[in-house]
């Protein structure tokens, strides 16, 4: 297995990140991945998923957000595209949160769960999260998200190809757009601001 890929990030994609390193590119599959910086250095910690039809690499920020997916994945009902919509929110204590709770009203509201998924995601993991909570701090507005003054709306054209992605459908997008049009933000925090809004 491989446990982090440490490169240069090469691009960008609504689904993906491609890291280059030592001359090889590696596609990785990343909650959100607008919170790397395109030709940043990056150490991402990863997950490789093999099944009969799919080899496939997924990367996080942390080892503890990536210790959450392999969590949500034994969960029945969770796929990898399903872990990635639950931890994209970039606020995994709120999600740990929402399983300690049994707060199945705010895990319904991520794609793909229904009350049967929420229902088995608490009673998979209540009570065996606690040592992912101590490291695990949301950093929605750090000042890694400095915003240029010429940013024009392709960054929110990105955020809604993200959001879709990850299996919200257009009409729920719809309904946050208003908002985030009069804000002038980087792709990541309109992701973040987004899924705020179709969380609560």
């Amino acid at each position: 297995m491989i446990e982090f890929i440490k490169g240069t990030v090469d691009s960008i994609n609504p689904e993906y990140i491609v890291v280059e390193n030592n001359g090889v590119g590696y596609l990785i599959y990343t909650p959100n991945p607008f919170v790397f910086k395109r030709e940043s250095k990056e150490t991402v910690y990863t997950y490789q998923h093999v099944r009969e039809d799919i080899l496939a690499l997924y990367g996080f920020k942390t080892r503890e957000e990536r210790a959450l997916f392999l969590k949500l994945l034994n969960v029945t009902g969770i796929g990898p595209k399903g872990g990635l919509a639950i931890l994209a929110s970039g606020e995994p204590e709120q999600v740990i949160r929402a399983i300690e709770n049994e707060d199945e009203k705010y895990l319904v509201k991520f794609p793909g769960v229904g009350k049967k998924t929420a229902r088995q995601i608490i009673l998979d993991l209540k009570g065996k999260l606690h040592d992912l909570m101590p490291s695990l701090h949301p950093d929605l507005f750090s000042e890694d998200h400095e915003l240029e003054a010429d940013m024009s709306h392709t960054e929110l054209d990105e955020a809604v190809e993200a959001l879709k992605v990850l299996g919200y459908a257009e009409r729920e997008i719809n309904k946050v757009l208003p908002e985030l049009r009069k804000e002038k933000l980087s792709t990541d925090l309109y992701i973040k601001k987004a899924l705020q809004k179709l969380l609560k």
